[in-house]
């Protein structure tokens, strides 16, 4: 049986329309809906019709929401299905608003790819191959972060780079050289540089061994082992204590004179 609209209130909410069906309150919906079903005093409505108004609300309901999320920054289609799901929006609803967000040019993913690229590379320290994974994880495709990435130049990432090696350098000088070359390495891979560009940061570097830092790092290891081994008979000792010294990276000749050195001690 058919109801007919006798009212239509705005509510104290903008944007949103209490609905009174033969003089009583029936339901509420947004300014979308009223406007789409044209919705008017003296229109008759039928089960289907209000159920129907109904759910178009809930859509209309979790895209303003949708929207509003967006309001603060860009977004993913990964990241607002995601918050869609935790508003419990149903799978359907979900892929209409999205649809309608990226035809609205709202959510463009590869738009998205180059901003979190070029604010990346300016803010942080990482470099492309982090970049990548991190927009991997946003649901970004790979032929959009491919294209993406040239944001990030050669150039740029080599300065970068550059920059933390020099700090890398500078706090860990009492490495062993080889140990140091190593660990720098592996450190500006961690942070995501290739081979490439690292290879250009340690020619721009052009790390030189100093010997008086690799006797003294020398001398400070040798001593933090030497208490370790020093319970042991001296040959066992010195054996122990060459092994451990030429994993850290330190030359068996720099070992063997060290060695030398506390024997006459």
């Amino acid at each position: 049986m058919a109801k007919k609209i006798t009212a239509i209130a705005t509510q104290k909410k903008a944007g949103r329309f209490n609905i009174y069906l033969d003089g009583k309150y029936a339901f509420s919906v947004s300014e979308d809906v009223l406007i789409k079903y044209r919705l008017a005093k003296g229109l008759e409505l039928d089960e289907e019709m209000i159920e129907h108004l109904q759910q178009a609300d809930l859509l209309s309901k979790a895209y303003n929401k949708a929207l509003d999320h967006l309001s603060y920054q860009l977004r993913t289609k990964k990241e607002i299905k995601i918050y869609l799901t935790k508003l419990e929006v149903p799978e359907n609803d979900q892929n209409q608003i999205i649809s309608k967000l990226v035809e609205l040019n709202l959510l463009d993913d590869l738009a998205y790819a180059k901003s979190y690229v070029r604010t990346a590379a300016k803010t942080t320290d990482k470099g492309p191959f982090v970049i990548a994974q991190k927009l991997k994880q946003k649901g970004v495709a790979e032929e959009f972060i491919n294209e993406a990435l040239i944001e990030f130049s050669l150039e740029q990432q080599v300065q970068t780079a550059l920059k933390l090696a020099e700090k890398f350098v500078a706090k860990n000088k009492k490495l062993a050289f080889q140990a140091l070359k190593n660990k720098l390495y592996q450190h500006l891979a961690t942070k995501g540089f290739s081979s490439e560009t690292i290879s250009l940061v340690l020619e721009e570097l052009a790390l030189k061994k100093d010997d008086t830092l690799q006797l003294e790092a020398l001398r400070e290891q040798g001593a933090k082992l030497l208490r370790r081994y020093q319970r042991y008979p001296q040959p066992e000792c010195f054996f122990k204590l060459k092994q451990a010294l030429y994993r850290k990276g330190f030359s068996l000749s720099e070992i063997e004179r060290y060695l030398a050195e506390i024997t006459t001690e």
